[in-house]
């Protein structure tokens, strides 16, 4: 659609995509299902416009009226484009652990935002559940959206979510994997896909501390703990949950969800939140463990801007413990080391043994890279200079092309310090690249350091 009347009729629609570089190329083919192209960049987009439609309909909301909603941040934002665009009041309650873009990005459109304690139970008056309901209550003309138990959510996935991937897909499809949040995305999918055919299969990826997976197993309510993904898992068993369309749910740590998110960004160009990081590890499994030529298709359910606060900001991981060697690239890892030494120190092939050391010495380094026109020559260890330079004083003397070692390996810049490791082990230090041109040096050293600050 390249005209539309208003903001709305953009909603939907999304493209799919091929998942190349993350998903294993001797399982299934992986797609994904890109929901942040929607106008406010959330699967959520879809029932806020539903809900809304459906409530004036039924004469439920009317001219003036506040629409409230308890949201983690994405529904929210949904809900409030409809409402600029139709003209109501709205108010949203959040838990604590919400992103700050999340809180700013609501309050840009003009709804007014409530913040309420994430480590509370469901019931509890301070819950934003209870909160959302009392402001509900107490507001003259309002609704409350209850996205969690309002049929509007799973219909809407029934009626456009699910039959796009069928169409997409051309229904060749044979697992679908998604998160549970309210229940609304997976269950309205699962039950449109699994009519055209009963044999796809439905994954679900929950975090742990969710309480869904348990439930799945047991049909026992347990104690839920929390999690720092947002947008997923659940405390209660959302109304709009069919948990028996789900074939299996698989839970993933906030470590591994925020690394991966991190990898989508670095390997696909894909820009996602947290959730699609938890999605897309399971997915790629799945996929990794069915047959070439199987099609297995997920959901990115939102856009990593609204995290560039949290789980894209190696500060924040390394406050909360999570900054792993896979999330961090070497780039990275470049940027963190003193700026008191040159983006890359080496020494030229016809300098002298005696200028290298001093070098060396001048920057506190015990080995460097030989560098000629940004070729990469060869290395110097200052051990192996003195010591031939004990034997012999007339090394001092000589040209370092002379006496210098095989070249440090090279690696682009972009990989992740992890990829580093197994290198380090065999050599003292790694050459970065950008564009096949030295831009930096590494060493045992500061990857040692690096891990010691988590």
């Amino acid at each position: 659609m390249l005209r539309a009347e208003n903001i709305l009729q953009l909603i939907g629609r999304t493209p799919m995509v091929r998942i190349g570089k993350l998903a294993d190329p001797n399982g299934a083919n992986l797609w994904a299902k890109i929901e942040y192209m929607s106008p406010g960049h959330s699967v959520k987009d879809r029932i806020a416009v539903r809900i809304i439609e459906d409530f004036e309909r039924e004469g439920i909301l009317k001219p003036g009226g506040t629409v409230v909603e308890a949201t983690s941040g994405n529904t929210g934002m949904g809900l409030a484009i409809v409402c600029a665009v139709k003209d109501y009041a709205s108010i949203f309650v959040m838990p604590d652990k919400v992103s700050d873009e999340k809180r700013h990005l609501l309050r840009a459109m003009g709804a007014e935002v409530v913040i309420c304690p994430t480590a509370v139970e469901p019931d509890d008056p301070k819950s934003y559940y209870s909160v959302s309901k009392k402001l509900a209550e107490e507001t003259p003309g309002a609704v409350l959206a209850n996205q969690y138990f309002n049929p509007s959510n799973v219909q809407t996935h029934y009626d456009t979510t699910g039959p796009e991937i069928w169409e997409q897909m051309e229904g060749e499809i044979d697992a679908f994997v998604a998160s549970m949040g309210t229940g609304g995305t997976i269950t309205g999918v699962a039950r449109f896909l699994k009519e055209q055919d009963p044999s796809i299969k439905i994954w679900a990826a929950d975090p742990y501390g969710s309480i869904l997976k348990a439930y799945k197993d047991t049909r026992k309510m347990t104690q839920g703990h929390p999690y720092l993904v947002e947008g997923i898992g659940e405390d209660i068993i959302p109304g709009n949950l069919d948990i028996d369309l789900v074939d299996e749910i698989v839970n993933v740590n906030d470590e591994d969800s925020f690394a991966m998110s991190r990898q989508m960004a670095r390997k696909e160009g894909l820009f996602a939140g947290g959730s699609a990081g938890t999605i897309m590890r399971v997915a790629i499994d799945v996929a990794a463990s069915m047959e070439p030529g199987q099609n297995v298709v997920t959901i990115i359910p939102d856009t990593g801007e609204r995290y560039l606060s949290k789980h894209f900001s190696d500060g924040w991981l390394r406050d909360k413990g999570m900054l792993s060697r896979e999330m961090v690239s070497l780039r990275r890892l470049r940027q963190m080391k003193s700026q008191e030494l040159p983006t890359i120190v080496s020494v030229a092939p016809d300098a002298t043994v005696r200028e290298a050391l001093e070098k060396m010495s001048a920057y506190n380094v015990s080995q460097l890279p030989v560098l000629d026109d940004e070729r990469n020559l060869g290395s110097i260890r200052e051990s192996n200079l003195l010591g031939a330079a004990l034997e012999d004083g007339a090394t001092m003397d000589l040209a370092v092309e002379a006496v210098m070692e095989k070249p440090f390996p090279s690696v682009e810049e972009s990989a992740s310090v992890a990829h580093s490791v197994q290198l380090l082990l065999r050599h003292q230090g790694i050459i970065l690249t950008k564009d096949n041109r030295p831009v930096g040096f590494v060493t045992r050293h500061d990857i040692i350091t690096f891990t010691d600050g988590k």
